[in-house]
């Protein structure tokens, strides 16, 4: 099945401003002015949930992956901001399998090797020619990363990875929160699974996910990031999909898929972000064979909410060298 229908917007929230509501979406004019249509088809054996921004008829394609718990949404301000500056790109977004609104894998485990598996078949349907970028946020930069390791990996132009984690979360700086995490997904695996199932969705375990990963100053974004993550962050399809993708998304890193990239590569770095710290970024920057870092000042992990300009215009100026360079 492939259907390809405008979707419909709620109407559009005033702009951001210091007096704005506590829910209201930053940049709410901007991302309700972005052209998107849904064009949701079935990608080895899913259906799946795929947002397309942009013009039908532009000539550039973007891949983007969201990150885990994530959806579509995460990706909505910096696609509208690098749409703004790239009216010839469009941008792909899916719902990764059993997350937002796509269905989970049929078969084999929703760990790195299940997503990047599905990867390649979307880009093949989407970009058969290999004429795309792919990209991805933190759990997605992994699964780009490995959807590209490797000989038989699918072609592409080029790589983009925003707040990549360079290192394993439970060896990185926040290891003991991360094994508290992990423990709290292993009672929820041994609970019934409707028990199990609900507390991995209570809005208090989303809430202390949420205030531990925000970094910015301004209270209203705060709330609104917050109010995301109440929105989205349990947007998964059942308990077996959401652990077994937990347990990738702390047991794995871009470093262990870097040296086997060897397409034009950009780090996204956030200048403070402890979990996927500056330092390790400087590092895995040498591991892949062709890569750069840009680093995003004064924000953390959540970098495509607290500061997507940046975000937008850093990728924007990759596309640029790559559509320079010669084929």
């Amino acid at each position: 099945m492939n259907t390809d229908t405008p979707s419909q917007r709620p109407a559009p929230l005033p702009s951001s401003n210091p007096d704005r509501a506590a829910d209201e979406a930053p940049y709410a004019a901007l991302v309700a002015g972005t052209p998107v249509r849904d064009a949701d088809r079935e990608i080895g054996g899913v259906q799946a949930h795929v947002r397309v921004y942009g013009d039908p008829a532009a000539p550039h394609r973007l891949v983007f992956l969201h990150g885990f718990r994530g959806d579509h949404h995460g990706l909505e301000l910096i696609v509208a901001h690098l749409l703004r500056q790239r009216p010839d790109l469009q941008v792909v977004v899916p719902d990764l399998p059993g997350f937002g609104a796509s269905a989970p894998l049929g078969e084999g485990r929703h760990d790195v090797a299940g997503y990047a598996a599905w990867t390649a078949e979307l880009l093949a349907a989407v970009a058969p020619e290999g004429d795309a970028v792919l990209a991805g946020h933190s759990f997605g930069s992994i699964v780009a990363s490995a959807t590209l390791a490797g000989d038989d990996a699918p072609r592409v132009r080029g790589l983009v990875l925003v707040n990549p984690i360079a290192t394993a979360a439970l060896e990185g700086p926040r290891r003991a929160l991360s094994a508290v995490t992990v423990g709290v997904h292993r009672l929820a695996a041994a609970l019934p699974e409707a028990v199990g199932t609900g507390l991995l969705r209570h809005p208090m375990f989303t809430r202390v996910a949420s205030v531990a990963m925000v970094t910015t100053d301004d209270r209203v974004l705060r709330r609104w990031i917050h109010a995301e993550h109440d929105r989205y962050f349990s947007g998964f399809a059942d308990r077996r999909t959401l652990l077994e993708a937990f347990h990738a998304s702390v047991g794995t890193d871009v470093a262990g898929y870097a040296p086997a990239v060897d397409v034009p590569t950009l780090l996204i770095a956030s200048e403070n972000d402890d979990v996927a710290p500056l330092a390790s970024q400087r590092v895995l920057e040498q591991m892949f064979p062709r890569a750069r870092l840009a680093v995003v000042p004064r924000v953390g992990h959540l970098a495509h909410y607290e500061a997507p300009d940046v975000v937008a215009d850093r990728t924007a100026e990759f596309l640029a060298t790559l559509e320079a360079a010669p084929r």
